[in-house]
Parts: structure tokens; sequence; C-alpha cells
């Protein structure tokens, strides 16, 4: 353990919500000046740019922390010289889960198609219970969705960079086998960073070994799916259909051809939302605060060459 260190921490930029500076008292550390600070807590979810120009003018940031668990944004101004913290590991977990859980129960349920009818219709839809899912990604939104699952008794296969045991999960494999776990999944959910790896990761050769019955529901990021090939998918009906709280591009521009598909269900990227942000984040500023102050290892720390 290293020995408690002298921390000074600003927030920022410059009007950011009085809930992060409280949960920086809530730490034990005052909130000072950025000239002064040795740590920064950055809140703003749209100015990525704006974080590289503080940081240059102010080298004496030791560490930053981050509001988002994906930093994609955030990859040109990360470097080995600071300590980086994310919102991965938990802060979004349970609203995030909650919301793709939703999704594939609409979708196999066909709620969706239900909500869209003007007058009594024929059955149709598909029991989750027992059923195969995919879940792509192992990080702490994914362990959660899973467990979510459980009273589902599902048969859980995880596609994941580093292959081991998790919690609830029948079989885990790296992406070399990311198409033998698509073939026979009732459902495939995606939770999981972007990188160069993940992007476009599901294609129109992934789509084409899926059951036609099969839903996609993703929480990740948008990027995670070639559009172009998820319309086709969708039109020719390759798959049942797609739950996305994110879209590539993000927003989703009206008129767009998934707008108007009756198997595709777009929610505004609101797995968690502005609401639930300051108790969620707060309590890992807090955390990382109080760690940060004690010279111990902190939550959620980011991997600049895995990126994430």
């Amino acid at each position: 353990m290293k020995s408690p260190r002298t921390a000074r921490i600003a927030v920022g930029p410059p009007g950011s919500p009085a809930w992060a500076s409280d949960a920086v008292v809530a730490g034990g550390c005052e909130v000072v000046d950025i000239a002064d600070a040795n740590g920064l807590i950055w809140v703003d979810y749209q100015q990525s740019g704006a974080l590289g120009e503080v940081l240059d003018k102010h080298p004496n940031i030791e560490w930053v922390q981050l509001p988002y668990a994906g930093i994609e944004e955030y990859l040109p101004y990360i470097s080995d010289d600071r300590l980086w913290t994310s919102a991965k590991g938990g802060v979004y977990s349970g609203p995030v889960a909650e919301l793709a859980i939703a999704l594939l129960l609409g979708g196999m349920r066909y709620t969706y198609g239900y909500a869209r009818k003007q007058q009594w219709s024929e059955d149709a839809g598909r029991t989750i219970i027992g059923s195969r899912i995919t879940v792509l990604g192992g990080g702490g939104i994914a362990q959660t969705i899973i467990d979510m699952l459980q009273p589902f008794d599902c048969h859980v296969t995880v596609v994941r960079r580093h292959v081991q045991p998790m919690r609830g999960v029948a079989t885990v494999v790296d992406a070399d086998h990311l198409v033998d776990a698509l073939t026979n999944a009732d459902a495939v959910v995606m939770a999981l960073a972007l990188t160069e790896e993940t992007t476009a990761m599901i294609g129109r050769p992934e789509l084409e070994v899926m059951s036609r019955h099969a839903w996609i529901v993703n929480v990740g990021r948008g990027k995670h799916i070639d559009t172009d090939a998820l319309v086709w998918a969708l039109q020719n009906n390759v798959i049942g259909g797609a739950a996305l709280d994110v879209t590539d591009p993000e927003p989703l521009p009206p008129g767009h051809p998934l707008w108007s598909l009756d198997n595709c269900v777009i929610t505004p990227h609101v797995g968690n939302t502005a609401d639930m942000v300051p108790a969620l984040l707060g309590q890992r500023i807090t955390a990382n605060v109080k760690l940060f102050a004690a010279g111990q290892p902190l939550l959620g720390v980011v991997d600049p060459t895995l990126g994430y």
C-alpha cells in the first residue's frame, strides 16, 4: 500500500453540476482550482476535446476520472504519464442491464409488434425461458445481464477477449469462435467496449449464420454493428429483429431505414438517464477520491493499450 498523499481535486469543466463537487467532499477532499489540483473529475459528456486542452495547460494533473464506461472519445488524450479511471466496472451496470433485459423480452415476446397493432391479432413471439443467449462482452454490464437472466434458466455463452469462467455462464470463448457462438442462438446481447477489434464485429457474414428467429440487442456502442448489413438482414427477415439503444450513426437521423422497420426497436441511448447519473457516478467519484488520497489502487482503471 502506498503512503497517503495530499489529494487536491478539481472538477471540470467550469460550470459542472454541484453534485460532482459534493461527491468529492464526501470523499474527504475539498474542491480546488485546477491550477492547484493533482486530480481532476471530468463530468462533461460532450467536451472530450476541451479536456485535452485543459490537460495540456495543466501538467500538474496526475489522475483523471472520466464519466463514461466507454472511453473511445477520450483515447486521443489518454497516455501513460497520468492515471486514468472511467465508469467501467459497475457504475452503470444495473440500469444498462435492466434496459437490455427489457429490450430482449420485448423482442422475443413480440410486445413491440403487438404495440404497433390497431386490432386483435394472432399470437407470436418466443419464450425466453430455457433459451440460448449469447452475450458479447465480459465486463460489469455483461455480468449483470447474465445475473438478471438466471431466473429464466437460459443457456448462456459469452464471447470476450479474456477467456475465463463467469458466474452463470455455460461457455466462454474468444472472438475467434464468434460465429460458433452466434449459430443457433435465440438472442445475441452486445455489451462490450468499442475497440478496433470490436468495430463492425457484427456484419453480413455474422448475421447470415444467426437463426431466422434470433433477436440482437445492442447496449454497447452503435459501431459494433455494420448498420447497412443490419438493415439488409431486417428487411429480408434474415434474423428476427433488433433492439438498439445505440446506433451508427448516433443520433440516428430522421428518415433512416431502421426507423421504418417493424422488426427494429430503437431507444435513444438511455441505458442510464441524466437523472441516474448523479447518484451512480457520484458514488464512484467519492470512492476513488478516498482511494486516491489513501494511495490505494483506484476503481475502473483504464488500460490505454486495450482501449477501455
